[in-house]
């Protein structure tokens, strides 16, 4: 019997490349994408992509979306409230497993598992403790494009804000920083790859500075 599993999204290469890992993965049917969106300006929290490109997303990935709305700013508690409410939901659609594409902090594997303990739904993480260095080339020559739309400047320097991901951005990272941004260095957003039937059409936009980070706007193009 597959697993029947639903992905937590964040729009940027990990999830992504989760969703390819799932996809060629025995015994596994990937039923949809899970999110959380700022209902203030409508984007995903701290990868700040727009509802409109995480929407395109999902079409191209053919998969339902199902979104968290949040308000801004989300105190944790009701954070929480919000997400027990979305896997009692997803255990009624016969969701058996919640996938993330999370990589080697330990802290954050535990809270994902401690939320979802006596919930029905078992966690999964496809490419944990995969090497960064090499799952970040691994990602790029598999064909993945994205760009990094959120830059911590206490740990990269800003003008990295709306850079490609690509070699020439691994070339050019400090050896401090992380080749996937796994201690939140900076995120990105995804607008094309192997999981994907066509591409996202976006362009880099503004980049400005808020709440201590620099995020680079990613515009959809009009339809």
């Amino acid at each position: 019997m597959s697993r029947r599993v639903l992905l937590s999204w964040s729009s940027g290469k990990d999830s992504a490349w989760t969703l390819q890992v799932l996809r060629q993965t025995p015994d596994v049917d990937v039923v949809g994408l899970l999110t959380t969106v700022n209902t203030t300006h409508e984007r995903v929290a701290m990868h700040a992509t727009r509802r409109a490109i995480l929407e395109a997303q999902a079409r191209a990935a053919g998969l339902p979306l199902h979104v968290i709305p949040l308000p801004w700013p989300c105190s944790n508690e009701r954070y929480e409230i919000e997400m027990r409410a979305a896997i009692a939901a997803a255990r009624k659609r016969g969701v058996t497993h919640l996938a993330f594409g999370d990589l080697f902090l330990e802290d954050i594997r535990a809270y994902r598992c401690k939320q979802l303990a006596g919930s029905g739904i078992e966690p999964l993480f496809p490419i944990w403790r995969e090497p960064t260095e090499i799952l970040a080339r691994r990602m790029i020559e598999g064909g993945i494009e994205a760009f990094l739309t959120c830059v911590d400047p206490k740990k990269l320097a800003p003008s990295f804000a709306g850079r490609r991901f690509d070699e020439a951005f691994l070339e050019e990272l400090p050896a401090e920083v992380d080749p996937c941004g796994e201690n939140g260095e900076f995120h990105t957003c995804v607008l094309a790859g192997p999981m994907f039937r066509e591409a996202v059409t976006a362009s880099v936009g503004e980049v400005v500075e808020r709440d201590g980070f620099f995020f680079a706007d990613l515009l959809p193009a009009r339809r």
